[in-house]
């Protein structure tokens, strides 16, 4: 019999069917957009059903037949209106699985005895609640999940990485309880053996706080640093700079931040019981695993994976080549933003802090550049080798990329790159600043740039996808605007 797994193309869901394939299981996904999985290892030995939790149709053709699923969905990310989708999704697919299915396996987080819960957190108990109210289930519950591409692990990492100095909200001290994601996997997996057995809360061996996960990651690194709680940080705000200085949106990390509002460990006596084989590893071990992977370039998901209308920001180093990455999903085609992303600079400007902008240019005369004084030669199409402003067009793909590659002065060479991809019913844009730099001083020049960085490449692509959205010029946002 074939085993569901639904919410395949996201962090969890894509690990987990590449471990079900491995052990020469029949795997069967639903999936909204097929082109989503076309380029994994496995994609042949899946069966691939196009569809949507919404669809009775594509739900009833996923579930026929099955008789164990993973419910791996929520719409986290989908916008203020997520905790309505995930209760209207895990209804549906309890109504059309509940004379099928004798065994549902849900991922959920843990939940703090505390009134106030996040809405996220009480989100995915209430998803979990439904589908035990209304199938065979086994819900576990899990912490902060530690892995090469995690979001959890991503916002530690860059934090741990970026601020020598950190003034932390107070309930940066709550306990959590972090878990690697092998061993998530690991339980996920052994789940199968076993009758449905409702709640099982899983954690690793460490219970510690926040602030000694950035410590424990720090000390891995080898990386001296200062994290003083302070009085008066509400998670809005840390939400607001997290999401400054790592890749993860705000949209996620309001969440994460809430679940350590409260001490939150779990109770993993019953986990244990039934699981005597699994021996969670320590929070240390799990954090060199994860840095392990990523210098060998073998992230197997990331926590960007299933964004759907999010944002995603990548920074990494490719053979000598810096890379950063911003990514929005825009609900319009491909040409649509095409042409929104080819009408950037020249009176148009850079829609994004176009002061900052500004005073680039004028450096770049003082220092012999061209600055922004060449302007473009049509407002609307660009063609190779046409001047925008301090960049030259290098490449042209209709519909689909512009590359420009820099003539201001830089102590190396430096490439801005926007590219249009289809995604489901839209496009997701890809912004993309490549740099190869020159000596050290090129390096210095790199790092000192990507503070700034931050708030003008993110606020000009949410603002080219604005134009595609909108046709007319994009005001520029304020300084000030989160």
């Amino acid at each position: 019999m074939a085993i569901l797994v639904t919410g395949a193309t996201g962090y969890i869901g894509g690990r987990l069917v590449s471990r079900l394939v491995e052990i020469g299981l029949s795997v069967r996904l639903l999936v909204r957009d097929a082109r989503r999985i076309s380029g994994r290892w496995w994609a042949r030995d899946v069966t691939v059903i196009e569809g949507d939790l919404s669809d009775p149709v594509s739900l009833a053709q996923a579930l026929d037949g099955a008789r164990e699923a993973y419910y791996l969905v929520h719409s986290m990310t989908a916008g203020a209106d997520y905790a309505e989708r995930d209760r209207q999704a895990a209804r549906a697919f309890v109504t059309a699985a509940q004379l099928s299915l004798r065994h549902c396996i849900y991922l959920g987080g843990l939940v703090p005895p505390a009134d106030d819960t996040s809405e996220h957190l009480a989100s995915r108990a209430e998803v979990g609640a439904i589908l035990r109210a209304g199938l065979p289930t086994t819900e576990f519950r899990a912490g902060p999940i530690v892995g090469s591409g995690s979001a959890s692990f991503e916002m530690v990492r860059y934090l741990a990485e970026r601020v020598p100095i950190m003034l932390t909200p107070k309930w940066i001290v709550n306990e959590v309880q972090p878990i690697a994601v092998r061993d998530v996997l690991t339980y996920l997996v052994a789940a199968r053996e076993r009758e449905p057995m409702g709640i099982v809360e899983i954690g690793g061996s460490d219970r510690l706080s926040f602030r000694d996960m950035l410590g424990q990651y720090a000390d891995v690194r080898g990386l001296a640093r200062v994290i003083r709680p302070i009085p008066g940080l509400t998670p809005q705000l840390a939400a607001r700079f997290v999401s400054r200085v790592t890749p993860v949106p705000r949209a996620l990390v309001e969440p994460l931040l809430y679940g350590i509002v409260h001490p939150v460990v779990a109770d993993t006596e019953k986990a244990t019981a039934l699981f005597p084989a699994i021996r969670p590893m320590a929070y240390r071990t799990a954090v060199e695993r994860a840095l392990a992977r990523m210098s060998e370039h073998a992230v197997e998901t990331r926590w960007s994976d299933a964004l759907g209308g999010a944002e995603s920001f990548e920074l990494r180093d490719r053979e000598g080549v810096l890379e950063e990455t911003r990514t929005v999903y825009v609900p319009r085609p491909p040409g649509e933003v095409f042409r929104a992303f080819c009408r950037v600079g020249g009176e148009q400007g850079w829609l994004a802090y176009n002061w900052m902008w500004r005073a680039r240019g004028w450096i770049d005369t003082l220092v012999g550049g061209p600055g922004l004084r060449r302007g473009r030669r049509d407002p609307d199409k660009l063609l190779p080798g046409d001047a925008v402003d301090f960049w030259r067009v290098e490449l042209v793909e209709p519909a689909r990329l512009l590359r420009l590659r820099a003539e201001m002065k830089v102590p190396g060479k430096a490439w801005l790159q926007f590219t249009a991809m289809p995604e489901g019913e839209g496009t997701r844009f890809i912004q993309t600043a490549l740099y190869a730099p020159r000596g050290v001083l090129g390096l210095l020049y790199w790092w000192a740039m990507i503070p700034a960085h931050a708030f003008i490449f993110t606020d000009m692509a949410r603002a080219i996808a604005r134009l595609a959205m909108h046709d007319g010029p994009v005001a520029s946002p304020s300084p000030l605007r989160a």
